[in-house]
């Protein structure tokens, strides 16, 4: 059986679109670079998010009942480094623009945000796999998206 760096080793030569989700419970709002954000389905609409289990994000999903989800822009590379950093909640937002969403903060500047509520989850080895039921999306900027390759953010 392979183990977790060899998986990791192998998936860093595939592509994948940089977002981040944002929560927000009785105004202690948290956001976190996503490792994974997959389309389930069309009808009903649904995507799937993997959280770490020990990270904070993930029981305020729980409590919040939701998320959001920012589809970051090519150029939003900072915004993704500064939500994979794990940064205090009191930091977090400072020099952040953003506006408001049902189930979180919404980062200007993106391609695109969906918000979700929670469908369900599923225990994932040190991760929980959550569904959220897509109950708004929008189209944001034209331009190409910010990718993952390699360990490294990049423009597409």
């Amino acid at each position: 059986m392979p183990g977790g760096e060899q998986l990791r080793a192998v998936m860093r030569r595939y592509p994948t679109g940089v977002a981040v989700a944002t929560v927000e419970v009785e105004g202690t709002r948290l956001g976190l670079t996503l490792a994974s954000l997959v389309s389930l389905a069309l009808e009903p609409p649904l995507v799937g998010i993997s959280i770490a289990r020990q990270a904070a994000f993930h029981e305020l999903l729980r409590e919040a009942g939701g998320f959001a989800v920012s589809l970051l822009a090519g150029e939003q590379l900072a915004l993704a480094q500064h939500f994979a950093r794990g940064v205090p909640p009191i930091a977090m937002w400072q020099g952040v623009e953003v506006r408001d969403g049902a189930r979180g903060p919404l980062l200007d500047g993106a391609v695109g945000w969906l918000e979700c509520g929670l469908d369900g989850e599923l225990a994932a080895g040190d991760h929980t796999f959550f569904v959220g039921r897509v109950e708004r999306v929008e189209a944001g900027v034209d331009t190409a998206p910010l990718l993952r390759l390699g360990g490294e953010y990049r423009p597409a």
